[in-house]
């Protein structure tokens, strides 16, 4: 089953954080054999080479509620302060899964808040938060593959080693891999390490 996971992207910069986050999401999404599109995206916002626009990226500059004005009964809200959890079953009821962009700031920002004033449907992803490519693999996972939410492997809190003698916390929840580790989108650990004398305020 295609579906679209689409991301709004709240801010007038891309940060290398985001950046990653978004390379993993369009290589994962695609591999899945579904869409995955940008939107709100400013046209003066210089996307790096690495987000080509293709038939399963999309970019788009309108807004997630002036693309599906008509079809706002289609798209699920990944909202974490939803009465519902996401489900298997959202598969048949949902084509489109719309993450608020940067939800993996510390402290959690509730930069939902405007969607789900704009009246989509909201699902949770659980009590702990993530960073915007782990939602966006949990959603997939959940709705694709049909694993429930309590049955996916995941990793709280994980600690990276930044040097021999320094480590740091990462204060989100990952998928756990086939090696016990945190899911991470490729180039995220040495971003970490490079920039984490500057606080992860500055990485987004």
């Amino acid at each position: 089953m295609s579906k679209t996971y689409l991301v709004e992207h709240l801010d007038p910069e891309l940060g290398p954080w985001s950046s990653l986050e978004y390379q993993a999401i369009a290589a994962e999404t695609a591999a899945a054999g579904s869409t995955f599109c940008l939107s709100s995206v400013p046209r003066t916002l210089e996307l790096p080479a690495e987000l080509v626009p293709s038939p399963t990226f999309v970019v788009e500059h309108r807004t997630v509620e002036e693309i599906y004005k008509t079809e706002k009964d289609r798209v699920c809200l990944l909202d974490p302060v939803a009465k519902a959890e996401l489900s298997p079953l959202d598969a048949e009821h949902f084509d489109v899964f719309l993450f608020g962009g940067i939800l993996g700031d510390d402290p959690p920002r509730d930069r939902t808040s405007e969607l789900r004033q704009k009246g989509f449907q909201g699902r949770r992803l659980g009590p702990v938060q993530m960073t915007t490519d782990t939602a966006a693999r949990v959603t997939r996972m959940v709705i694709q593959q049909q694993v429930a939410l309590d049955k996916i492997p995941y990793v709280d809190y994980p600690e990276l080693k930044i040097s021999e003698h320094e480590s740091t916390e990462m204060p989100f929840r990952y998928v756990k891999n086939e090696n016990g580790m945190p899911t991470m989108p490729s180039g995220m650990l040495e971003l970490i390490k490079k920039d984490s004398e500057k606080g992860f305020g500055d990485l987004f």
